[in-house]
């Protein structure tokens, strides 16, 4: 393990994949470790097109619980520094599995959103999407009459072929790949990491602990996300 911390300004093509740890210092509640939201909820009842399909009003219950939960949180020092990042350096591009929007309230312009967005919706009767911060959202009716799904990637669901592509092509590209907050073992996501290893990136790791993932990277940066990205930035 390299104990030098590389800097975002020595590297050309720079790629931040983030995860729920990202967010974690913003009070957003992550989903599988220590209060995660699923220790709490059935996802089965809440979370999937089963559930949406067979009683939407409950599952628009349960999220808008989270669309106040998470419309109640500031982007915190990380998500600035990243932003600051992208303005500052030419080719800074943001991957993540969080769906907050967080990085985009801290001003990102770039952020592929692997997940979805939990302020976007999209009616699957008519093909119509909107996005709105309203918390809660009090007409979760599309202007046709069905229901808004909110635009998430759930339980059970594809990612979005040309998100995930997207995704893939900045990540094969890139020579500094940056895992923030995020274990990265459940796939399809968890083949991206491999697809920088393979090209060649510089490979840093950004969590407080040890994660199933960590051999696969060269640099282990054991600290929260705010600490260590401020010591990247330079």
């Amino acid at each position: 393990m390299r104990a030098d911390v590389p800097r975002f300004a020595d590297f050309e093509r720079v790629v931040l994949f983030s995860g729920a740890g990202m967010s974690a210092e913003s009070g957003v509640p992550t989903y599988r470790g220590a209060g995660g939201i699923w220790k709490q909820y059935d996802y089965r009842r809440y979370a999937c097109q089963d559930a949406f399909d067979r009683d939407p009003e409950a599952v628009w219950e349960f999220h808008n619980f989270r669309r106040g939960l998470v419309g109640a949180c500031a982007p915190n020092d990380g998500h600035r520094i990243v932003a600051q990042a992208q303005k500052a350096l030419p080719c800074v591009d943001v991957v993540t599995q969080n769906i907050d929007g967080l990085h985009q309230l801290a001003g990102a312009t770039h952020v592929v959103e692997l997940h979805g967005s939990l302020w976007r919706l999209r009616c699957d009767a008519c093909g119509a999407t909107t996005h709105t911060r309203d918390a809660p959202l009090i007409d979760v009716h599309c202007p046709c009459g069905a229901f808004w799904r909110p635009a998430i990637t759930w339980f059970g669901d594809p990612l979005d072929d040309a998100v995930f592509s997207e995704a893939a092509r900045l990540i094969a590209g890139c020579d500094l790949f940056v895992a923030v907050g995020t274990s990265a073992v459940v796939y399809p996501a968890a083949a991206l990491p491999q697809l920088a290893k393979r090209g060649g990136a510089t490979m840093v790791e950004v969590n407080p602990e040890q994660t199933d993932a960590s051999d696969l990277y060269s640099v282990h940066l054991r600290g929260t996300a705010t600490e260590m990205l401020a010591k990247m930035a330079g």
